[in-house]
């Protein structure tokens, strides 16, 4: 998976419904750290999936990308 999120690009973020918080800052150009700051404080979009996990929207991402 550590690979897959390495070659992950805009074009494969259209066609997946939903990213990692390490996989939007790679793509947003910020730490991990700091996608998790923002995405804790809500600045970046997540979902929650059970009681951990958090995903970010792919159609969000874009949209910040795009501004």
């Amino acid at each position: 998976m550590e690979h897959l999120e390495q070659t992950f690009d805009i074009d494969e973020l259209r066609r997946t419904p939903t990213v990692s918080i390490t996989t939007a800052a790679r793509l947003l150009g910020i730490s991990q750290s700091q996608a998790y700051v923002i995405a804790n404080s809500g600045d970046l979009p997540t979902i929650t999936l059970g009681t951990r996990r958090k995903r970010v929207p792919s159609a969000a991402l874009l949209r910040m990308l795009e501004a």
